[in-house]
């Protein structure tokens, strides 16, 4: 279960956030992709090929798996879970790209340099269901994708195909389906950042006790439908800023919102889930960064000519003992 949202500074660059809220220990770093790589599949054996280099949360399980990132062309893409509700095709389809699920954010981060690009290709992906490694299920997501444009998009497959949807309000969280979720925010429209005014009643004045009471009635639970909601109000309301450092900042602040500490969430088999780590995008530097739960730390790794073009991934441990700093390779 994960939040994502999308943010704009005063200058116009453009970032996407998200937390990675997981029971099982996932274990990813920063990685950078060259330009070139080619992937394994466990759908295709002829895998594929990435032409762009992209950095994000990546594992290397027999083959690089990436949850998330952002591209040298500026597109940013996120994984979150969609159980219940996502469905995939059922076998390879000739003449397409099979992808399973675990894969589609490599595809995407590798091969595309707009929202606009992907939304004309969709035609030629066929998502299928294939069990990713390590947790060795078929991984029910949905994707937000954004670009330097500001366009966002969110991608879900369903029962009844594929579905691309423009996001007007640059947030995503999980089931139920995107759509649903714009709908229900028409049940939030008292919340605004401002007090509100005296109430009469009868003969009796009722005043708010104090600022904040624009937002009575905002969801403060952890599922996906009030993470929906409490993001989309905060993204709304936050002041804008204008440097890369302060966005980062910022977008930091307004996940604590949604942040899950460990033991506040436990599901019905008794795992919990928290809030493995953060990620911020900057899409204009291009640059990724990471904040686990256990350091504050922010790790920053921009996406240079050197990580661009060298023969390899570039892995990259996180870093320590400082509040914000560059990442250092492994």
């Amino acid at each position: 279960m994960c939040t994502s949202l999308t943010y704009q500074t005063t200058t116009g660059d453009q970032f996407l956030a998200r937390t990675m809220d997981f029971g099982f220990e996932l274990g990813g770093r920063p990685v950078a992709v060259p330009r070139k790589h080619h992937f394994t599949s466990v759908v295709d054996a002829q895998g594929f090929d990435a032409p762009y280099s992209f950095v994000g949360t990546g594992r290397n399980l027999n083959g690089y798996v990436f949850v998330d990132g952002v591209n040298e062309h500026g597109v940013s893409a996120a994984a979150l879970y969609f159980a219940g509700q996502a469905a995939y095709a059922t076998q390879a389809e000739s003449g397409k790209v099979n992808l399973a699920p675990h894969e589609v954010v490599m595809w995407i981060l590798g091969n595309v340099k707009t929202v606009q690009e992907l939304g004309e290709r969709l035609n030629d992906l066929n998502i299928t269901e294939a069990a990713a490694p390590l947790l060795n299920i078929v991984v029910p997501l949905h994707w937000i994708v954004s670009d330097q444009s500001g366009a966002t998009y969110v991608l879900e497959r369903e029962a009844d195909g594929m579905h691309f949807i423009e996001n007007p309000v640059g947030v995503m969280t999980n089931t139920p389906d995107f759509n649903w979720h714009l709908k229900n925010l028409n049940n939030y429209m008292q919340l605004q950042p401002t007090p509100h005014p005296a109430r009469q009643y009868g003969d009796l004045t009722v005043n708010a006790f104090g600022p904040g009471s624009g937002a009575l009635g905002m969801p403060g639970d952890y599922t996906s439908v009030s993470r929906f909601v409490r993001t989309a109000f905060i993204r709304e309301h936050t002041d804008a800023v204008d440097t890369d450092a302060e966005a980062v900042n910022t977008l930091s602040h307004m996940l604590n919102s949604v942040e899950i500490p460990k033991g506040v969430k436990i599901k019905a088999d008794g795992a919990a889930d928290y809030t493995q780590y953060r990620a911020y995008m900057s899409m204009h530097e291009p640059a990724f960064y990471m904040q686990p739960y256990g350091d504050q730390t922010i790790t920053r790794v921009a996406l240079t000519n050197d990580l661009m073009t060298a023969d390899q991934p570039t892995e990259f441990a996180l870093s320590a003992k400082q509040q914000f700093q560059e990442a250092a390779r492994v």
